[in-house]
């Protein structure tokens, strides 16, 4: 049954509620890098519609668009952070698309003189069983891939390493030789179990006390190779007690996309620096607010991320492992991809009610530039979900 006419900038939501969006606010790109902190943001990769991206199957990707994406993050200022777990790694993203991925974006940040990182795993080895000496040669092959593209090497955590460790010791030998082998800093990734539960007890504890002290004692032998850390617990105190602790120049990376603006507002022992998959989403106001940071401008700071944070604890609402569905829905909403599909299916990760909410908070903070563009988008895919327009 019809609704009666709909405005271009108006959306009737799941529940029959009549939403008219106001579009973007208009923040200003900076004039580069932020200074006080370094910023990356995780990318999601742009999926070939016309591919049989369906579960299990290759992820074929289109190249341009998921290229760039990357540049629209470059122009905000942020380093991309590159086939994380947003880029669907291991959850779609298969190890030759993500190689090839590496290689491409790295190229690209040479050629604008952007900041990039990117994941090493051990995703090329098969589902199953492995044994630590595997596990550590799948490691330091895709060390030399990401070193040979010319990314910094992400040492993510791994789902084959959390099935064989049977202790702190073994994840110890396993990270000590990786170390040993890089020939730069790299920097440590501790993903918790909320974004994927395969990683459960990493670092040889489910207690989290017990793992932090493992990382510690890791960083502090290593702590020349180390950049930094990036922590994933959505656990703010957590966080800043890591921090504390961490050997000088040794930087925390905060992946906590609930609590970012105190984590990287910092207090008077310290901040974290940022690499989150929020970023992606939020990339125009979370660099107008860091640009007020650099210019000691706290309250500006704190009044631009306060309507991004509702924002960013729905998208990474539970189950916090389809974050990532949300992210590509706010993609194709702000016009940087012609369409909702992703690798491996994971367009229907959320129900259209999260997206509905998604919308509207997103609206909210400023991040939709196109109103009409969003509302005709949302429109169709509401239509389809049996929500007349």
């Amino acid at each position: 049954m019809s609704v009666g006419v709909v405005g271009a900038a108006e959306v009737v939501l799941p529940g029959g509620r009549r939403y008219r969006l106001t579009g973007g606010a208009g923040f200003p790109r900076p004039a580069g890098p932020p200074a006080s902190r370094i910023a990356y943001a995780a990318a999601h990769v742009v999926a070939d519609p016309s591919a049989e991206n369906t579960p299990g199957a290759p992820a074929v990707l289109d190249w341009d668009r998921t290229l760039a994406f990357r540049h629209h993050l470059w122009s905000y200022g942020f380093g991309v952070a590159e086939a994380m777990d947003t880029a669907q790694r291991g959850m779609g993203l298969d190890y030759p698309a993500t190689r090839e991925l590496i290689r491409r974006s790295a190229a690209e940040a040479r050629a604008v003189g952007g900041r990039i990182v990117a994941g090493v795993g051990t995703d090329q080895l098969p589902p199953g069983p492995a044994t630590l000496a595997e596990v550590t040669r799948a490691y330091l092959g895709q060390l030399d891939d990401v070193r040979a593209a010319g990314a910094r090497p992400v040492l993510m955590c791994s789902r084959h390493l959390a099935a064989a460790a049977r202790g702190r010791e073994d994840y110890l030998r396993v990270y000590d030789e990786l170390l040993t082998a890089a020939d730069e800093p790299v920097v440590l990734h501790w993903l918790g179990p909320m974004f994927d539960p395969a990683l459960a007890g990493y670092w040889g504890s489910a207690d989290l006390d017990e793992a932090a002290d493992a990382v510690v004692e890791l960083i502090k032998a290593h702590d020349t190779r180390v950049d930094g850390i990036k922590v994933s617990l959505l656990d703010a105190d957590r966080e800043v007690a890591l921090r504390r602790r961490l050997p000088a120049g040794v930087r925390l990376y905060t992946g906590d996309d609930f609590h970012y603006p105190e984590l990287i507002r910092g207090d008077a022992s310290g901040h974290s620096d940022a690499l989150l998959g929020v970023f992606a989403a939020i990339a125009p106001a979370a660099a107008a607010a860091l640009a007020a940071l650099d210019r000691g401008e706290l309250a500006a700071y704190d009044e631009i991320f306060a309507p991004t944070v509702p924002l960013a604890r729905h998208i990474f609402a539970a189950p916090t492992w389809h974050y990532k569905t949300g992210i590509v829905f706010l993609a194709w909403l702000a016009g940087h991809q012609d369409h909702f599909t992703m690798v491996g299916g994971a367009q229907s990760g959320r129900s259209p009610a999260h997206l509905a909410t998604l919308l509207t908070l997103a609206d909210a903070a400023g991040l939709l530039p196109d109103a009409d563009l969003a509302a005709a988008r949302a429109r169709a895919l509401f239509t389809v979900a049996g929500v007349d327009q």
